[in-house]
């Protein structure tokens, strides 16, 4: 028999066979099952999945990594968001008649009084005893102000606010030559006058140096502060200065490495002097920086003395990033900031997070994190810190809490 006539007769018993099964094999279903199985888990429960870490954002995430992390500058930094509602509420108070505010009033305002919002204000309050005092008005209402103790130290404020005046004028004027335009809005140097010490009635003053300043109001209403006599002895940058007594040093404040191929195996003393080439001579931060092609080395070497030269002028040698975009414009700064600050490790340390952070100037304060030189007000205020922080004081410091009717 052919092996055609085999798989035909094959084929014939198998359909045969099939016809003779039941209905329930012959055309297979799923078989339904007659209990229920709800008791059975079919999901892990929430407690037993493995959490997943969120992923950082720019807000949260930290500028340095563990290895480089400096914390003392990082303590100053959280020192400041401990603060804000003190510095906030200071600065608020001190420019309300009589140096108090209903409480009414204080639940709103909770970004200029530097309070969460949705808390209560009187949470704040009671964290500065010695600094804020809480009374019952007249007219029924609560109303929070000043005691008699902080009032004494903001007289003594102001007696070193109109000492120093002739510095902080200085410190105008060297602002103002290191615009682009030898003009800064009178807005934004209020906004930064804390940064450099600069009273909050500067405004007023300003009229009392005529041979410095002067203001322009511009059509839109701005009122913008000019320069009015170029001062050469002022055009002197603080790494200038330096580079006098410490030329070595001032040297190795910066690097900007030349690109070079492997071919040439120099070795490490080469690649300093190599780079030493690249990186003298260093640009004047009083020279126009707007003109400067703004992707050249000489343009970078002229923002990085920029900063350096603002930071040698603040109170504290450091600034935020909010300060620094403030005179973006003045300044020919651009958004690479961050990440050109981050290439001069030697001399800039960013702490913080990479959306709020604050750059410091590392020559300015000793191996423990300890400012070096300190302005007097700089004095006062790591003594109103203190203040701050205490919970009462001892009796014989005279000091009484006020009572207003």
């Amino acid at each position: 028999m052919s092996r055609w006539w085999r798989r035909l007769i094959l084929s014939s018993k198998l359909s045969q066979y099939k016809t003779l099964l039941p209905p329930i094999y012959s055309n297979p279903k799923p078989l339904i099952s007659f209990f229920s199985t709800s008791f059975l888990r079919t999901k892990t429960p929430k407690k037993h999945k493995k959490r997943r870490k969120p992923k950082e954002s720019p807000r949260t995430k930290l500028v340095q990594s563990e290895p480089n992390r400096l914390s003392h500058f990082e303590l100053l930094v959280q020192r400041d968001s401990f603060f804000r509602f003190f510095t906030k509420s200071k600065d608020f108070l001190s420019k309300q008649p009589d140096h108090v505010l209903r409480f009414d009033d204080a639940g709103k305002l909770h970004r200029e009084l530097g309070f969460p919002r949705g808390r209560k204000v009187i949470r704040s309050i009671q964290r500065h005893p010695l600094i804020f005092e809480t009374y019952r008005h007249t007219d029924g209402k609560m109303w929070f102000g000043f005691t008699d103790f902080m009032e004494d130290l903001l007289q003594e404020e102001k007696s070193i606010m109109e000492s120093m005046e002739t510095e902080r004028v200085t410190t105008v004027r060297k602002l103002l030559m290191m615009s682009a335009k030898k003009r800064i809005p009178l807005s934004k140097i209020h906004h930064c006058r804390a940064l450099f010490g600069i009273p909050e009635d500067f405004r007023d003053r300003v009229s009392k140096y005529p041979n410095y300043f002067k203001i322009v109001v511009e059509d839109d209403g701005k009122r913008v502060l000019e320069l009015v006599n170029w001062d050469p002895l002022l055009a002197v940058s603080a790494l200038e200065r330096d580079f006098m007594i410490d030329e070595d040093r001032v040297k190795k404040a910066f690097k900007f490495p030349v690109k070079h191929g492997k071919d040439l195996d120099l070795d490490e003393g080469d690649v300093r002097k190599l780079n030493l080439l690249n990186t003298l001579p260093l640009v004047s931060p009083y020279s126009d920086g707007s003109r400067l092609n703004i992707w050249t080395l000489e343009a970078e070497k002229y923002r990085v003395g920029v900063l350096h030269e603002l930071l040698s002028m603040t109170l504290e040698k450091r600034a935020s990033i909010h300060h620094i975009v403030e005179f973006k414009e003045e300044f020919s700064l651009t958004k690479h900031t961050y990440q050109m600050l981050l290439k001069q490790p030697r001399t800039f340390y960013l702490a913080g997070t990479e959306m709020n952070w604050v750059v410091f100037l590392r020559d300015a304060y000793d191996e423990n994190g300890v400012l070096m030189n300190k302005d007097p007000q700089v004095v006062f205020n790591e003594k109103l810190y203190k203040y701050a922080e205490m919970q009462e004081m001892e009796s014989d410091s005279g000091i009484r809490n006020k009572s207003r009717g």
